[in-house]
């Protein structure tokens, strides 16, 4: 059977392998907010179970008290002597690295387990690995690893911390009781204190014994050396005294002498040499001068010269008394002449007995020169002896003090660290913070449940908005229809209760619509087939597709246009329904006898009709051309509700001749797999979808 009549273009329809898969879609940041929606049972759930989770584990876990004991440690410790084993100095950061390798000191084995022999912590079932659960089981250890299991189990328990910028270091230890923590806090802290102490000691005492180990040593070198000085002495006829040779100190005392002979000599024969010189005026001399006996006769002459002269006036020239005096005075200056002749000769006997004196020295130290050359040649070679000897009594006399400081140390305690806070039992458990658990609990739910939900939405991803469908489809969105709560209803009459039931901004968009399809000028004015849009959907969607359908037609009339509407989906659950589009198809009725105007409304009615034979495709695509041909003459546009084409092969004719194919989704709610497979569908009846309808069941 051919038909007169035009044929509809057809569009490209996709390859098989193309259709098979998911087109490419977009996610927009405002769409997560409709994924959090819809997907909230997610993130409630998980928030609600995780907060059971921590309520009861904050009411059932065994609480935990923790107690700190503070150590303030100064990095330079104290300077008991002045060569200490331990030599002070401090880090150019002001000792914190130092003070912060103390950390681990604290934590080290052997300071805890000092802590753990003072609290006797190997017998605490709480810590010994020891509990109820262990003894039922049977797994008792020995005292070797109960020793090693108290000291994991102490380390597990302990923090060691310091704060920023500071010296001290908080020891923090939690126990199922109060006390006991405070108790194990301050005993570890002592035992740091003692273990610091105990260290020291021991390098102290290593030392002192590595010193006295070394002073036999030292102490044999030192008489090595020493008989080796003496036997070259002995060897090369070298006498010492005071440090020094005899020979030395004797050539040094004869030089010493004949410079005082020389000096001596030269001042006698100066003398000598002035008297002789002045043999006329002896009594000018200075050794005249200083002779009490020459004065005493000046004197006495001085005298005598005034007598004579008075006398001499008084009395006459031959008068025994000037006579007298004048003798006197003669006497007197013979006295003075004898004086002055002993002088000159006792200077002279001086002057000789120096000289001799001096040509003695001189001729002795000539002799010992000769000597003491003879002698250089050893001394060079002693002199090298006594500097090794010297050398090694030097090492030999610091390693003795060394020895005894060092043995002095072993009972001095230099570390300058202290307990400045002794631990308290603390008045509040630290575990579990129930507050805290709650708190982390419903965020991290939160956290976990969006992910969750971004995960499902991944796993079974939704339409979300305009530009994800229309990048599925590769079709436009001809709009997004809003529902309102009580008007999503399957049934929707055509006439005077519709402007009630639906609301005026969906009127507008689905207008709006209407005028999208059929503005773009690509139907030619003189084409013979009444303007048609069929309505297609998924499954799931029934009820939004034949609100959508009945919309668009209701939108048609409301602008006087008159519009048949085909129900290709309805009917089916009627016992003995009437005749519809399907019983047209089949070429058994025109579509004007069992058509009808709905009451008060330019819409009429076209039913699913009867389903009882099968048609053949192409008789079907022929009888729906007639009908739209003949359509032309009493309708302006014909609206199909196409069912869901996956399901409702009947609907081929008709996608076949409708100028529009429009899918109709909910967003946020149908799932992309089901676009994808309407689609599909579509493509496999050789169209491919023309635009999509969103329904906003949020708006």
């Amino acid at each position: 059977m051919q038909s007169s009549l035009p044929m509809v273009p057809q569009q490209h329809a996709p390859d098989a392998g193309s259709a098979g898969s998911y087109a490419a879609s977009t996610v927009e940041l405002g769409d997560l907010k409709r994924i959090l929606v819809r997907r909230r049972f997610w993130i409630f759930g998980t928030v609600a179970l995780l907060t059971l989770v921590a309520l009861l584990y904050g009411l059932f876990t065994p609480a935990l008290y923790s107690s700190a004991a503070e150590i303030l440690i100064d990095p330079q410790d104290l300077q008991v002597v002045t060569n200490d084993v331990n030599p002070s100095r401090i880090s150019p950061d002001g000792g914190i690295t130092q003070v912060e390798s103390q950390v681990s000191v604290v934590q080290s084995t052997g300071v805890l387990m000092r802590a753990i022999a003072a609290t006797n912590l190997t017998q605490d079932p709480e810590f010994n690995g020891q509990g109820l659960l262990s003894r039922l089981l049977g797994s008792a250890s020995a005292e070797g690893d109960r020793s090693a299991q108290t000291l994991d189990a102490l380390r597990r328990r302990l923090a060691v911390k310091r704060a920023d910028k500071v010296l001290v270091l908080d020891v923090i230890v939690t126990a199922k009781s109060a006390d006991k923590a405070a108790l194990l806090a301050n005993a570890i802290a002592q035992a740091y204190l003692v273990d610091q102490a105990s260290a020291r000691a021991k390098m102290a005492k290593d030392a002192s014994e590595s010193i006295t180990a070394r002073l036999d040593e030292q102490r044999k070198r030192v008489q090595q050396a020493e008989n080796a000085v003496e036997a070259y002495k002995s060897a090369n006829n070298m006498v010492m005294a005071a440090g020094n040779l005899v020979s030395d100190q004797e050539l040094t005392e004869i030089n010493t002498q004949l410079a005082a002979a020389q000096s001596r000599t030269a001042a006698l024969k100066a003398q000598v040499d002035q008297m002789r010189r002045q043999s006329g005026t002896a009594d000018a001399t200075s050794e005249a001068m200083r002779s009490a006996v020459i004065s005493s006769l000046r004197a006495q002459e001085a005298t005598l010269v005034d007598q004579v002269s008075q006398l001499g006036t008084e009395l006459g020239p031959r008068h025994p008394s000037l006579i007298a005096a004048q003798q006197q005075l003669r006497d007197t200056r013979q006295l003075i002449a004898r004086e002055l002749g002993r002088i000159a000769t006792a200077t002279e006997t001086d002057y000789e007995r120096a000289l001799a004196n001096q040509q003695a020295l001189e001729a002795k130290v000539a002799g010992m020169k000769s000597k003491s050359l003879d002698t250089d040649q050893a001394s060079v070679r002693l002199r090298e002896l006594q500097r090794d000897l010297e050398a090694l009594r030097s090492v030999y006399s610091n390693y003795l003090q060394r020895a005894q400081e060092t043995r002095e140390q072993i009972n001095v305690d230099s570390t300058n660290a202290r307990i400045i806070s002794n631990a308290m039992p603390a008045l509040k458990k630290s575990w579990p913070p129930l507050p805290l658990l709650l708190i982390g609990a419903i965020f991290g739910g939160l956290g976990l449940g969006t992910g969750l939900a971004l995960i499902a939405e991944y796993v079974s991803p939704t339409v979300l908005s305009s530009a994800q469908m229309q990048s599925a489809i590769e079709a436009p969105v001809l709009g997004v229809v809003p529902v309102k709560s009580g008007t999503g209803r399957r049934w929707w009459p055509f006439g005077g209760e519709r402007a009630a039931a639906s609301s005026q901004k969906a009127d507008a968009v689905v207008g709006f619509a209407l005028r999208r399809m059929f503005s773009s000028g690509q139907r030619p004015p003189d084409w013979p087939l009444v303007p048609s849009i069929l309505v297609t959907s998924s499954p799931g969607e029934g009820a939004q597709r034949s609100r959508m359908a009945r919309l668009l037609a209701n939108a048609a009339a409301s602008r006087g246009s008159r519009v048949l509407f085909i129900d290709a989906n309805g009917g089916g659950s009627q016992k003995d329904p009437q005749p519809g589009i399907l019983d047209v198809l089949r070429g058994e009725y025109a579509f004007e006898a069992v058509s009808h105007y709905a009451t008060g409304s330019n819409v009429a009615l076209l039913g699913r009709g009867r389903s009882k034979a099968v048609f053949q495709e192409a008789h079907g695509v022929y009888f729906a051309q007639q009908m739209l041909a003949q359509a032309s003459r009493s309708f302006e546009l014909v609206v199909i509700d196409g069912g869901a084409l996956a399901d409702n092969l009947n609907a081929s004719p008709l996608v076949a001749m409708a100028d529009e194919i429009v899918l109709v989704a909910t967003l946020n709610t149908t799932p992309m797999r089901d676009v994808t497979t309407t689609s599909q569908a579509v493509s496999v009846m050789g169209r491919l979808p023309t635009g999509a309808l969103l329904v906003d069941e949020a708006a």
